[in-house]
């Protein structure tokens, strides 16, 4: 059984910094295509941050240079560090692996960040 298991988030001023954790079980993170994604209630899930098997990450045009998306294979843990946070990024992040080559994706329960202004 998959399970995804973030933490890190909470309520943050403008302009700090939050780094979200994600703790994976029943799945290896190394061998799986990740990523982090993010949704305000109301509105769709948008992607923040992948990252390939191989390690290349892409992010969206809106954290590049404020978000950096990292992995460690030992813990079969992943991370966003979070820099230079802005109100607009409020919401719930969650962490999601896709499993090869089933495609198969799961997501965690999320965590909630908060940029208050």
């Amino acid at each position: 059984q998959v399970q995804l298991v973030e933490s890190g988030g909470g309520l943050v001023q403008l302009g700090g910094s939050l780094t979200l954790s994600c703790r994976a079980s029943g799945t290896r993170l190394s061998t799986d295509v990740t990523s982090w994604r993010r949704q305000v209630p109301g509105e769709q899930r948008e992607l923040v941050a992948s990252m390939t098997t191989r390690g290349a990450r892409n992010y969206a045009d809106s954290v590049k240079g404020r978000f950096t998306f990292s992995r460690d294979g030992a813990k079969n843990t992943m991370y966003l560090q979070m820099n230079s946070l802005k109100p607009e990024d409020t919401a719930i992040y969650y962490c999601c692996a896709q499993e090869l080559p089933s495609f198969q994706v799961y997501c965690g329960q999320g965590t909630q960040v908060t940029v208050s202004s």
